[in-house]
């Protein structure tokens, strides 16, 4: 058993009126205490401090200030941590660049957000076009955290001074992120959130874990995807230590397993498809021991056979599972669920829980008109944790923040377009999207974002893109294509080598199958059932080379 959260620190939680607030809070509580471990070396709480403090006190001499967006265009290190601190600290709220983007997404989201600084080296934001934007290394002379505090020591006491941030006076609602998810009009929308929605969040779902001071979180996802807001901010909440997941071990297996032993993580978040593979490390590698005290599922639907076996054969006492449901616009989870034996064996196949004490979660229908238990319906969320709206699309925002007569009075909900239903016990099955969006390898993915992207080839006269899932349980992007004129009979390795440079990795068809034709509903639509069928893994389709 790992020592509780100190009650001081939860008092820091209850009192503090921002994220920024929250970390100096903690910061002045643990000061030598480890806070980042990355690659093999430690920053304590006092020196993430003093290094955000800053880099902070470098973007207010810049006029950044409170309402601005600061692009964060940073690899996977220690540098996150202290260029989400030193934003936060400057007062303006940071929007995630992953530099593994391609240049022409990176662009767009940097003119639809209107930023015009970022944390970043200038080399890096050049390469990928940025033009316009001033960009500033995350510590002073563009190396280390180590040779910034020395740089500002040599330079003297008003230096120093200079080094501390100015005070912003912040009450807690303004924006604290935007993350940029997948948009159904052809282009990624971005979600705002808030200090407030993270602190709700952080308040009523870390009660729900018994973590403390000496566990150690990993930080494992990218930081584009809303989960590591979780990630970091649970850690620094509970005074505990974040473990900086570089990309080389985030895409071994192996790799990562060595790291989770090596830095004995205890409280690791996965989405599932991801855990499979780390599981089938773990099986080929002789099952060697592991510090894991917490599995937490997040991003699909969690594989139930997959965790069942792995916490059987898990030498030791095994990890506790938790499977959580949450979207962007709700602030990362919403439900919470840990996994037993009677889930393992039930009938129901994504048990994600109750909802968080802070959130009201509703199943309704097609009017909005609440629905009984067991019926299916689509997923309403309401409380403090629903974010703001998307950033520059009232009529969206609009669409998906509805304002509806709930329990006790009217509510704020977002319409998640996920079907649920509630469960006799109060708790909920996830069923699916009742839309064109869909959730791979734990990413939003809006199905017409990607075929808009194929479309603006000259090779492709049509494209339709689905999701299949092999016999073995494997799932894959499929994109059927009707060629322009002239196109080769093959065009996978074109079409790929395109969507690289538009889309996200993570968007980027898997396979690509030439029709003559997509497939249409009586009404002229696409008939996406029949798209399925047309890209099932029995039909000849060439994948795509690399």
């Amino acid at each position: 058993m790992q020592p509780a959260v100190p009650d001081l620190l939860r008092r820091h939680l209850l009192e503090a009126g921002t994220l920024a607030d929250l970390f100096r809070r903690v910061a002045a509580v643990r000061g030598d205490a480890p806070a980042v471990r990355d690659d093999g070396a430690t920053m304590s709480y006092r020196e993430l401090d003093a290094a955000s403090d800053r880099l902070a006190a470098r973007l207010a001499a810049a006029g950044v200030g409170p309402g601005d967006l600061v692009g964060l265009l940073l690899e996977r290190s220690a540098e996150i941590p202290v260029g989400i601190l030193g934003v936060m600290k400057a007062g303006a709220a940071y929007v995630p660049l992953d530099p593994a983007y391609p240049g022409e997404r990176l662009r767009y989201m940097v003119s639809d957000a209107g930023i015009r600084t970022l944390v970043g080296r200038p080399e890096q934001a050049a390469e990928r076009g940025l033009a316009g934007v001033r960009a500033l290394a995350p510590y002073a002379d563009g190396a280390d955290a180590a040779t910034d505090a020395a740089a500002t020591a040599e330079a003297g006491e008003a230096a120093g001074a200079g080094a501390r941030p100015p005070a912003r006076p912040l009450r807690g609602d303004e924006p604290a992120y935007v993350i940029y998810t997948s948009g159904s009009t052809g282009s990624p929308k971005g979600c705002v959130v808030t200090h407030r929605n993270v602190l709700e969040l952080l308040r009523h779902a870390l009660p729900l874990f018994e973590v403390g001071t000496e566990d150690r979180f990993t930080l494992f996802h990218s930081f584009s995807f809303d989960v590591s807001v979780w990630e970091f901010w649970a850690s620094m909440a509970s005074g505990a230590t974040a473990v900086t997941v570089p990309l080389r071990a985030a895409q071994s297996p192996a790799a990562f397993l060595e790291l989770l032993a090596e830095e004995r993580v205890t409280v690791l978040g996965q989405v599932p498809s991801v855990f499979r593979a780390l599981a089938l490390a773990h099986e080929e590698a002789g099952r060697p021991g592991l510090a894991l005290r917490y599995l937490v599922f997040a991003g699909e639907s969690v594989d139930l056979d997959v965790v069942s076996t792995f916490l059987k054969a898990y030498p030791g006492t095994a990890p506790t599972a938790v499977n959580m449901y949450g979207p962007t616009e709700t602030t990362v989870y919403a439900t919470h669920r840990i996994l037993t034996g009677a889930d393992f064996d039930g009938a129901v196949r994504s048990p994600i829980g109750a909802g968080l004490p802070h959130l009201t979660l509703e199943v309704r229908g097609e009017g909005l008109e609440p629905l009984p238990d067991g019926e299916a319906g689509e997923l309403l969320i309401a409380g403090p944790g629903v974010a703001v709206g998307y950033l520059g699309r009232p009529g969206l925002t609009a669409e998906r923040f509805v304002t509806l007569d709930g329990p006790g009075g009217q509510h704020r909900y977002y319409r998640t377009g996920d079907l649920a239903r509630r469960l006799p016990d109060g708790s909920f099955e996830y069923l699916g999207r009742n839309d064109q969006q869909v959730k791979l390898r734990g990413f939003r993915i809006e199905l017409g974002e990607v075929e808009a992207a194929l479309r603006t080839h000259d090779l492709v006269k049509d494209a339709a893109v689905t999701v299949v899932t092999t016999p073995a349980g494997a799932q894959f992007l499929v994109a059927c294509v009707v060629p322009a004129h002239g196109a080769p009979a093959k065009p996978a390795a074109l079409l790929r080598g395109h969507a690289v440079n538009v889309l996200p990795r993570y968007m980027v068809p898997d396979r690509y199958q030439v029709v003559d034709e997509l497939p249409l509903t009586g009404s002229g639509k696409l008939d996406r059932r029949a798209l399925q069928a047309l890209a099932a893994p029995g039909r000849p389709a060439r994948p795509a080379a690399g």
